[in-house]
Order: C-alpha cells, then sequence, then structure tokens
C-alpha cells in the first residue's frame, strides 16, 4: 500500500514538473524565456514550447498585435502665431524586438505606452511651435503629421538604446483653441450676432414707420379725394334738385308758396315738445282751415 502511494505521489510530482515545463505562446504574443532573471531567449513561433521547471526558467507572455495610444493630455501647445492650441492625436504602435522592449522601456505595454506618449507630446509640440493654426487645421495638416511620426521613430530607434518598438502612423483627431480663447470667441461671435440683429431691428423699425406713414398719406389722400367726389357730387344733385324745383315751382307760384310754407312748419314741429302760441289770423291758420289762394287748390 505504500509503495502504491509512493508511486502515485510520484506520478504526480513527475506530472508537474513535466507539465511546467510546457508552456504555449500564442499567435497574438512574444514568450520570453527567463533564466535566473536574465532573458534566456524570445519565443516568436505560435505552438507549445520546452523550457526548464521553475525557479531556473519563466515565462512572460507581451503583446505583439497592434495596439493605439491615444492623447490624454489636454496642456494647451502654442502655435507660431503664439495661439494656444488642444490637439488631439493617436497613434498606431506595435513591439518589435521584446528583448530590446524590455531591456531599454519596461516588462509590458503599458510601461511602452507611457513612455512613447511623453516622446509623441514633445514631438507635437515642437511640430506645432513651428506652425500657424491655420496650417494645422488645413493646409499642412498631413505634412505635420508625417514629422511627427519621423520624429517620434527617431527617438524610439535611437542607436545606442533602441526602444525594439515600431511606430505604425500617427494621426491629428482634433484641433481646437484652448478653453479660454474658445470662451472669448464664442462671447465675441454673440455679440457681434446681436449688433447684427440690433441694427436689422433698427432697419426694420424705421421701415416700418415709413411704411405706415407713406399709408397714412395715402389714406388722407384718399379719405380727401372721396370727400371731394362726395362734396362735388352732392353740389351737383343740390344744382340739379334746385332745377326740378325751380321748374316745377316756375308752374305754380301760388302752390309753390303753399308748399314751401308746409315744409317751413314741418321743420317748425320737428322734435319740438314745447308749446307754440299762433295767432288765428296766421297763415298757418288758413292753411289749416284750406284758406289757401285758388290757385293752389
Amino acid at each position: 500500500m505504500n509503495k502504491i502511494g509512493l508511486i502515485l505521489v510520484s506520478f504526480l510530482v513527475l506530472l508537474g514538473v513535466g507539465s511546467s515545463m510546457l508552456f504555449v505562446v500564442d499567435q497574438r504574443q512574444f514568450g520570453v524565456v527567463y533564466q535566473l532573471g536574465q532573458i534566456q531567449r524570445v519565443v516568436i513561433e505560435p505552438g507549445l514550447n520546452f523550457k526548464l521547471p521553475p525557479p531556473f526558467q519563466n515565462v512572460v507572455y507581451i503583446d505583439r498585435r497592434l495596439l493605439t495610444l491615444e492623447s490624454v493630455d489636454t496642456e494647451p501647445m502654442l502655435t507660431a502665431e503664439r495661439q494656444r492650441v488642444v490637439i488631439d492625436w493617436f497613434v498606431r504602435w506595435r513591439i518589435s524586438d521584446p528583448s530590446a522592449f524590455i531591456r531599454n522601456v519596461g516588462l509590458d505595454e503599458r510601461a511602452g505606452a507611457a513612455q512613447l506618449n511623453r516622446v509623441v507630446r514633445n514631438a507635437f509640440q515642437e511640430q506645432v511651435n513651428r506652425r500657424t493654426v491655420r496650417e494645422l487645421l488645413s493646409t499642412r495638416r498631413e505634412e505635420v503629421m508625417a514629422d511627427v511620426k519621423r520624429d517620434v521613430l527617431a527617438a524610439v530607434r535611437g542607436a545606442e538604446q533602441p526602444w525594439g518598438m515600431d511606430v505604425i502612423d500617427v494621426r491629428i483627431t482634433r484641433v481646437d483653441y484652448a478653453e479660454t480663447i474658445t470662451r472669448s470667441v464664442f462671447d465675441r461671435m454673440i455679440a457681434e450676432r446681436r449688433r447684427v440683429a440690433n441694427e436689422l431691428r433698427a432697419t426694420g423699425f424705421a421701415e416700418g414707420e415709413q411704411i405706415r406713414a407713406d399709408a397714412d398719406r395715402q389714406r388722407e389722400e384718399l379719405l380727401a379725394e372721396a370727400f371731394r367726389e362726395a362734396q362735388k357730387l352732392k353740389g351737383q344733385g343740390d344744382a340739379q334738385a334746385s332745377r326740378i324745383y325751380s321748374d316745377a315751382f316756375s308752374r305754380d307760384p301760388a302752390f309753390a308758396q303753399f308748399y314751401r310754407s308746409l315744409e317751413a312748419y314741418r321743420a317748425s314741429f320737428r322734435n319740438r315738445t314745447d308749446l307754440m302760441v299762433l295767432d288765428q289770423s296766421s297763415e298757418f291758420f288758413r292753411v289749416m282751415r284750406g284758406n289757401v289762394p285758388a290757385a293752389g287748390r
């Protein structure tokens, strides 16, 4: 029984030692084999590999894929005309030599990203200082990105201590004024729009007053013309009525006198509530009694 247990324990120990001597490298990784704290070899090809068991040899994996580094610093940069601008950028990079990367940069991708961020920031600062805002925005934007990439590659591929990485691309995503400048620009834009709006309101008010004045003048002219035409027509009507009355009354003067008397009495009694005292021998009573001239009968 003790022999079986010893065999089982020995088998488990051998199995553990054997498994510690095997490691698998993924196609997305580099396998760095350390021997007593020193890099012994770098496994590039994916697959199953062998090494000595710990603590004699250990394996560290490093990402070999294309990595992206984005800007996180919002500190403004000065352009050639001393304008403060904020630039957002990103860099596509990868580890090409794991041994050089570990010796000169760090043990993982985060250390490489931190070092690369500093270099890219300095390269952008140098290139931005040489160019105007217009050049950064449009005319020489591609040139700026190419020059930054060249400067970064020169830094990471230094002859003395290369970083073991490649910079594939450098791109600018946004160029904008600093927040203080942007706020002042917006304030000036708002003030300018208000000035234009006030001018338009003043112009519209003046034109409105002119239109109203013209309309009032035309109204007065039309009313005056209408009154003149009305008075003219009224005068013509009165003249025609007078001619008709004259023609009619000229045929019988006594009747005309009688009719005028009736009209006078009618006008006297119209809308009157007070008492009138007349002489019995007055013409009114003669008319009421029918004592009219023979010609009027």
